[in-house]
């Protein structure tokens, strides 16, 4: 993955970022060692932000799209107020073994649910209201997640969405792959979606994040 800033200043990010426990660098090195697709984790720039997004939104639920061997889950839980907990989903079998298994082995099992299947039957599953919800899966299908998502956002939560700028290949007009076309359909309707406010930042791969528009004379 080719990342929107240079390589020299994604490094310089990190290394100036806090350091991974030692239960994130279990993962990492997992992930990387035995998974094909491993720059599909998160890593640990964008684990802290989502970790300062837990953080500051102090959320008791958070819907994941998306686990893959959990780095980004466990990111999160570690920054849940009391009570709060993660419900997180993927149908890769692989990775859901790595995941389950480092979610066990750290301090925040009791905080993560693992649903597996479809994300949309998922969602559907759930009542909500949704805090946070955190969307990096197929990306054929991230307008269905945030259409699905948003009705049951709570009113003061935020959506996160990872890849929106899909190594730079979503600028430009040309026809590309199925991927780029996605995304770039995804981001033009979410910026003209007149019941949401969004910004989308260059972190790693870009990151979107939505909350619902102010009502009308607020």
């Amino acid at each position: 993955m080719n990342f929107i800033v240079a390589s020299e200043i994604e490094e310089y990010a990190e290394a100036h970022t806090t350091a991974p426990p030692a239960h994130l660098r279990a993962v990492a090195e997992e992930t990387v060692a035995t998974m094909v697709a491993h720059q599909m984790m998160v890593g640990p720039l964008e684990g802290r932000f989502l970790e300062m997004l837990v953080y500051a939104l102090r959320p008791q639920l958070v819907l994941e799209i998306g686990m893959f061997t959990g780095y980004s889950s466990l990111s999160m839980a570690a920054a849940l107020p009391p009570g709060g907990r993660i419900v997180t989903c993927d149908v890769d079998p692989k990775a859901e073994e790595i995941a389950r298994r480092h979610i066990a082995a750290s301090p925040y099992a009791d905080r993560i649910e693992v649903r597996m299947g479809p994300a949309l039957d998922t969602i559907a599953a759930l009542d909500g209201p949704f805090d946070l919800v955190f969307i990096d899966a197929d990306k054929t299908n991230y307008r269905n997640y945030y259409d699905a998502v948003l009705p049951k956002l709570a009113e003061h939560g935020m959506i996160a969405v990872d890849n929106v700028l899909w190594s730079g290949n979503v600028v430009g007009d040309e026809a590309q792959d199925d991927n780029t076309r996605a995304l770039r359909a995804f981001n033009d309707y979410v910026n003209n979606d007149p019941h949401t406010v969004n910004v989308m930042c260059t972190v790693r791969d870009g990151v979107t994040l939505v909350r619902h528009a102010p009502a009308a004379g607020s």
